[in-house]
């Protein structure tokens, strides 16, 4: 569309800029790359930002400020370069998730690789061998929302809502993967069971996640779950590294 990107008020609490109707890599990139642009500015005036799959949201008091000055900025800035192929920000984290697949701890691992049109050795292995990215946080406090996995798994939601999976509990639907902070009712398929906390209460940074960290979640064994769980390791065992 040509009247993207799109840069439109929200009431007087602030300002958002869109790259897209509909979630894309390219326009998820643009969010990131943008978001870290506005930041890098320091604008006074904007007291906060935030991005969803494909828009960046500044929060501004426009009673305070008049909205045609920051938006004037933020055409500038939007003409500087190709957000759609910026480079991704620096500072970014690498997580390797170990997760167990199936079994009664994932119990929709079946179910989603029928609908994805694969045998369940197949899906484990392609999930496991995806490297994904954190598109955004949101529904829930730190909830990360995680894409993209190929085409195959454009897979839709339940009909049906599963009334809880547990914290750690790793999900799929459209494409996307979601692990859950706390227990949570879903309508997507619980397809692994991971160790893994991305809310920690006394870490002097609360949310290990944060948009543009890529993971990947490595199949293993019930056993190794277990142990993982009963040593308490940091973030449930998970690896980290850093990639940019």
């Amino acid at each position: 569309m040509t009247d993207l990107p799109r840069i439109d008020t929200v009431g007087l609490s602030g300002i958002i800029v869109s790259f897209a109707e509909a979630m894309s890599e390219p326009a998820n990139r643009a969010a990131l790359a943008f978001r870290a642009a506005v930041e890098a500015e320091d604008w006074p005036e904007v007291s906060e930002t935030m991005m969803s799959l494909v828009s960046v949201f500044l929060a501004v008091d426009l009673v305070i400020t008049p909205a045609a000055a920051i938006e004037e900025r933020l055409r500038a800035l939007l003409i500087t370069r190709d957000w759609y192929a910026a480079p991704l920000p620096k500072g970014r984290t690498l997580w390797h998730v170990p997760t167990v697949y199936g079994t009664d701890l994932a119990p929709q691992l079946e179910e989603a690789a029928e609908v994805a049109g694969l045998d369940p050795e197949e899906a484990i292995r392609q999930l496991s061998a995806a490297r994904v990215r954190v598109l955004t946080l949101g529904f829930a406090p730190g909830q990360p929302y995680l894409g993209e996995l190929p085409e195959v798994w454009n897979i839709p939601r339940q009909q049906d809502l599963t009334k809880s999976v547990p914290s750690g509990a790793l999900v799929a639907a459209i494409r996307q993967l979601i692990i859950f902070t706390a227990p949570t009712p879903t309508g997507w398929r619980h397809v692994g069971q991971t160790a893994f906390r991305n809310f920690q209460l006394n870490a002097a940074q609360p949310f290990a996640l944060s948009p543009g960290d890529e993971l990947t979640f490595p199949s293993i064994k019930r056993a190794e779950y277990d142990r993982i769980l009963s040593s308490e390791t940091p973030h449930g065992g998970a690896e980290r590294e850093a990639i940019a």
